[in-house]
């Protein structure tokens, strides 16, 4: 077994270094996890606190991103494999009514998901904070858009978003975006044709990848492979946060699961963690920010049971891992008798919310995406066959290049037989429970992707496209955006923590993390993320 296997998929380079893994003497702040949350919360509260960060995985290095790459697109390797997932330490089950592949949605390591998402960040719309009074169904959030309008305006400022103000049907905004939006693709001038015959209408798309040099990071040099790596930099990842905390005085220490949360009635004394060498550790803080996303939050809270909490940490609602959520995919496929020149750009650069805000309590919101990515690339193919010379270059020739298609995102109610616990019967390689995922989803959503479906074959039928494929209610799956479980109330008999996502049960614990969400709209989540762990950051700073 190499050093690399035996602590979770790191590299050779990465296993040798020595690294001090003990806990930090007088910490003011304990943060869970290092992803675009945690990160961002310990890069606010770093100049003036001592903060320490865990997390569960392992610190990749960024000289490893070509050999990454070159990994991603390899057919004998998963998506999971890129970043070295998978195994005893990421084992989970399933026991719901779909199959939810959760180590094709997540990234453990510093970092987290944002190494190998695609990027895409936009804003919930005024609506989706409420849900049930304006569309009859979900919850309201204890929070509305104009608390959360300047956390966003920070949040793009922080990750770096390029975009532009010409989507008429975008919530309102403050400033333009950091960076000019990115130039519409060639394939989506084909798409806009067919889009003004049909009276859709066609906008930018804002990315948290730079179009111009940002931050100390390049402008995006066109790889293509932004989903799942970045080789360039260009695309924002948490990293950035975590190590500019580094630089303000913060310890980050990877590959260091924690194991559960102590606590006594009223606050969270310690966080005990594992080390790669078979030692466990107590962190002991002031104030905890729990930043682990949609499953290994409650997973945590619930492996953190007590005499005090006998159902899970923070659960005296008996909502934890309640209400578990994603977005469905929907979309539709085929080909052109002309290229279309996909494959060129790995993010797609326009978009429709013209029919988001139509939403009711029978229609879900939905949002439309005209990807530059449709069809195999030539690199794949060339990967895939056996065959060489002429009889390849045929083959390449004959199937790239024509390839055109729509995808959209559509929301999930929350409901509380979709959820997330703790399987009795499988442990990880500490002997902990491993998570439980118990995914449902309603007829809403379902009739939802119909709707979405039959926009799409419109337009795709105005191409003159012949269709190949469609991902309708019987062939959707999820976005990799979980979601919803542990919920943000007002009343502390149906969430877990507060409007300032502090927990209702232990007053120096934050959740920082999707899973705060109560509805989840159709928009990407990253960035109201990040908006509220800046917000959070802010609510511990005021109260410590």
């Amino acid at each position: 077994m190499s050093a690399g296997d035996a602590r979770g998929g790191g590299t050779d380079r990465e296993a040798v270094r020595d690294i001090d893994r003990s806990p930090v003497a007088n910490a003011d702040v304990c943060v869970v996890g290092a992803g675009p949350a945690g990160a961002l919360v310990a890069d606010r509260l770093a100049a003036d606190r001592e903060v320490v960060v865990l997390d569960a995985g392992p610190r990749f290095d960024p000289a490893d991103r070509l050999a990454r790459q070159e990994r991603a697109i390899r057919p004998s390797y998963d998506r999971p494999d890129v970043w070295g997932g998978g195994g005893e330490r990421d084992a989970y089950s399933n026991a719901g009514e779909r199959f939810y592949p959760l180590n094709h949605a997540r990234v453990k390591g510093v970092g987290g998901s944002t190494l190998h998402w695609q990027g895409m960040v936009m804003r919930l719309h005024e609506d989706d904070f409420a849900s049930e009074t304006a569309r009859g169904v979900g919850a309201d959030w204890p929070i509305d858009y104009a608390d959360l309008r300047p956390y966003y305006a920070e949040a793009e400022r922080e990750l770096g978003v390029a975009g532009a103000s010409d989507n008429p049907y975008a919530p309102p905004r403050e400033e333009p975006h950091p960076m000019p939006a990115f130039e519409p693709s060639y394939s989506d001038s084909l798409f806009a044709e067919a889009c003004e015959e049909l009276g859709i209408d066609m906008h930018s798309v804002p990315n948290a990848r730079n179009s111009e040099p940002y931050d100390d990071r390049s402008a995006c040099v066109g790889y293509g492979t932004c989903q799942p790596v970045c080789p360039a930099g260009a695309k924002y990842d948490a990293t950035v946060h975590a190590e500019r905390a580094e630089e303000r005085g913060a310890t980050v220490i990877d590959r260091a699961p924690v194991q559960r949360l102590e606590h006594d009635a009223d606050r969270v004394t310690a966080a005990v963690y594992a080390t790669p060498d078979g030692e466990e550790h107590r962190q002991a803080a002031d104030a905890f920010v729990v930043a682990c996303g949609g499953v290994e939050t409650p997973r945590l809270l619930l492996l953190s049971e007590s005499d005090d909490y006998p159902d899970g940490l923070a659960n005296s609602s008996g909502t934890v891992g309640k209400f578990f959520m994603d977005h469905l995919f929907a979309g539709v496929g085929g080909t052109l008798d002309e290229p279309t020149r996909q494959n060129h750009v790995g993010f797609y650069t326009s978009a429709c919310d013209q029919f988001y805000d139509e939403a009711d309590a029978q229609t879900a919101p939905f949002k439309l995406e005209f990807f530059n990515y449709a069809g195999p690339s030539p690199v794949e193919m060339a990967l895939t066959g056996d065959d060489w010379g002429d009889a390849l270059l045929d083959r390449l020739r004959d199937g790239y290049g024509t390839h055109v298609a729509m995808g959209g995102l559509v929301e999930q109610l929350p409901r509380s037989d979709s959820y997330v616990t703790l399987d009795s019967d499988r442990t990880d390689g500490h002997g902990n429970p491993v998570p439980e995922i118990h995914w449902r989803v309603g007829d809403r959503a379902l009739r939802t992707i119909e709707r979405a479906n039959e926009i799409q074959r419109s337009v795709l039928e105005e191409l003159g496209a012949d269709i190949e494929w469609v991902a309708g209610p019987d062939a959707t799956g999820p976005a990799y955006h979980h979601m919803g479980t542990t919920r943000m109330s007002d009343d502390p008999e149906a969430g877990v923590v507060d409007a300032d996502c502090r927990t209702h049960d232990l007053d120096n614990c934050w959740i920082a993390s999707s899973s705060v969400f109560p509805t989840g709209g159709a928009m990407n989540p990253t960035l109201t993320i990040a908006a509220l762990a800046l917000r959070v950051a802010d609510d511990v700073e005021r109260r410590f």
